[in-house]
């Protein structure tokens, strides 16, 4: 019998601002949870090791400038609308893709 794998350890942990509204979302088809105020990013990464994996080599990336000047956070919404992680903010239903597709 194979042993499922574990599932992927959070890159950040909140350690302030918990009272914050909850913000109910999507990330690439499960349920997950941000709080208002949040940038996709920051959804993203307290839940999961890593934003995306790169298109071209599969590198995982988890965002590198954090202000939008750069090109790797882009993540899609499930109709397909790209959009950049770090600056985003989550909206409630939010159903986002970020194992790519648009490449």
């Amino acid at each position: 019998m194979t042993t499922p794998p574990a599932p992927p350890r959070a890159l950040l942990h909140r350690v302030a601002e918990t009272r914050r509204a909850p913000v109910e979302l999507r990330i690439d088809g499960a349920p997950a949870q941000a709080l208002a105020g949040d940038t996709v990013l920051t959804a993203v990464l307290v839940q999961r090791d890593r934003l995306r994996l790169h298109e071209r080599d599969a590198t995982a990336r988890a965002g590198f400038c954090l202000m939008g000047a750069c090109q790797d956070c882009w993540v899609q919404l499930q109709d397909g609308q790209r959009l950049r992680a770090c600056t985003t903010p989550v909206a409630p239903g939010m159903d986002l893709r970020t194992d790519g597709g648009w490449a």
